[in-house]
């Protein structure tokens, strides 16, 4: 399974920007998909998580302004970043969970910087 990220870059503080993840796996919609975000001297937590069903879950730091959703046929799933802010920055990384296994999978990360 490879989950190539595209999307991150610098931008300004108020900006927005739009990841991408690709996942080259069988029966994408049974998996739950999320982004995870890793700062710089910090740990990786959670941004936000889609299950099969749609159901959604937000870090309560980003929930008013981020937005993940999935396209099922293209096996892809976004992160929608809004009013972005210097606390943003970090690598951001996508991840997959197996439905039957339980096992995490995750992507190589794509750098999103956000400066003031």
């Amino acid at each position: 399974v490879q989950l190539p990220e595209s999307g991150g870059g610098l931008v300004h503080v108020g900006k927005s920007l739009r990841l991408s993840c690709a996942a080259s796996v069988t029966d994408f919609s049974r998996h739950t998909m999320g982004w995870y975000r890793q700062a710089p001297g910090k740990e990786r937590e959670l941004v936000a998580t889609i299950a099969s069903s749609g159901l959604m879950n937000y870090a309560d730091s980003v929930k008013d302004r981020f937005s993940i959703s999935r396209d099922n046929i293209n096996s892809r799933v976004y992160l929608e970043m809004n009013n972005l802010k210097p606390e943003d920055t970090a690598v951001y990384y996508c991840s997959l969970r197996q439905v039957w296994t339980g096992q995490t999978i995750w992507g190589q990360g794509t750098l999103v910087t956000v400066s003031s």
